[in-house]
């Protein structure tokens, strides 16, 4: 298997769709939108940087990033997320190639840092962890995790881009 990782290209979007739909198809915890999630950043012009994974020519994976608010004013922070890789090619290192390439994006974007809505068993590996302070609505902070790129850690709730209510 070899695995290239790539920004996207136009006509990779109707594939990205069905490949993150294929993700997260019997994935606990989730309503099933994350595809149109994914269109709507890209519809709004809110899809930072999208980031595909290739084997042998085939998209198998996917990474967005998009800006988020943090109500004490802190800018250049970013959610990640949706992150897809379809199912029989899980736990191939896929994701975690996605994940290091997003983090280069963030730094060739000069962000101050990352936001993120997942597992902390896997995300802490890339050097995400909650951080006291820094809330998400209704979530559990253990799974509302941060990256710190530059500057300072920011404190308050974040927002992320309304396109996150899509729902296809």
């Amino acid at each position: 298997m070899s695995i290239n990782i790539r920004l996207e290209k136009p006509s990779d979007i109707a594939t990205i769709h069905q490949v993150t739909a294929t993700a997260f198809f019997n994935a606990p915890h989730t309503d099933h939108t994350e595809q149109f999630i994914v269109d709507a950043l890209r519809d709004s012009g809110a899809l930072s940087v999208s980031i595909v994974a290739e084997d042998s020519a085939k998209i198998v994976g996917h990474v967005a990033l998009s800006p988020v608010t943090i109500t004490d004013g802190s800018v250049d922070w970013y959610g990640l997320g949706p992150i897809s890789v379809i199912p029989t090619e899980q736990s191939k290192g896929i994701g975690s190639a996605l994940m290091h390439a997003a983090l280069k994006e963030l730094n060739n974007l000069n962000a101050n840092g990352c936001v993120l809505l997942g597992y902390p068993g896997f995300y802490r590996q890339f050097g995400f962890e909650p951080i006291e302070g820094l809330v998400l609505a209704d979530v559990p902070a253990e799974y509302f995790q941060a990256v710190l790129l530059q500057g300072v850690r920011p404190t308050g709730a974040v927002t992320y881009h309304e396109a996150f209510l899509a729902k296809g």
